[in-house]
């Protein structure tokens, strides 16, 4: 956007373009900016900049607004802030086409999730469809008190796979995973600690069917 275009210029050139626009100033006040309509852009926050970039895309009037990796750039505190402002927007009526790379933006927007791989789509359910369908259930992380065999966990039909990651034991399952796996150990004597159950995700089913993590997960690892 040119720099030196206050937020009320670039709004007031955009709404000149369409027969029937929206209320300017409705739209800033609904977009968190009616404070800022006097600021040049070059002045605004990341954040800030983006919600303006919204309010351009909403201007005419729109039945279906894309919007393009949204909160590309943006601090955790803006990206959930901008999160809040679309499902307002979409809470309205307006239909919202999506491109992410955040699965965990996907999975809290988006009604109905397409996943693309190399160009190709890959899968399309809603994302509890997805996560439930590819992402291998529930996962279980906890330390054991003592040493346990491993067939005593891996024999339970509740559980699908089992791993060791140093002194913790994670396994993944379906069904009532969570009382499968503490009666088997206290029937042997061992205590489950610092347990942790994280249900699937849509991150889980993202990677399960592409073989790679998403941009959610790579930047969980740095």
């Amino acid at each position: 956007m040119p720099p030196k275009l206050t937020v009320r210029e670039l709004v007031d050139l955009f709404a000149s373009f369409y027969v029937d626009p929206a209320d300017t100033g409705e739209l800033l006040e609904l977009l968190g900016l009616i404070t800022k309509r006097d600021d040049y852009y070059k002045r605004l926050s990341g954040g800030q900049k983006q919600r303006v970039s919204i309010a351009l895309a909403l201007i005419g009037n729109p039945r279906v607004a894309i919007l393009d990796e949204l909160a590309t750039g943006l601090d955790p505190q803006a990206r959930r802030d901008t999160w809040s402002l679309i499902e307002g927007v979409r809470d309205r009526g307006v239909t919202i086409v999506l491109v992410t790379h955040f699965m965990d933006e996907a999975e809290r927007l988006c009604d109905r999730v397409a996943l693309i791989d190399s160009g190709r789509v890959i899968a399309i359910d809603t994302p509890a469809g997805l996560a439930e369908r590819e992402g291998s259930g529930n996962h279980m992380r906890f330390h054991p008190s003592r040493p346990v065999d491993d067939a005593l966990l891996t024999g339970l039909r509740e559980v699908d796979r089992l791993e060791h990651r140093g002194d913790r034991i994670v396994v993944s399952g379906t069904g009532d995973l969570l009382n499968a796996v503490i009666s088997a150990l206290a029937t042997a004597g061992t205590e489950a600690k610092d347990v942790q159950l994280k249900s699937a995700t849509l991150e889980d089913a993202f990677v399960r069917l592409t073989g790679h993590p998403s941009e959610t997960s790579e930047e969980e690892e740095r």
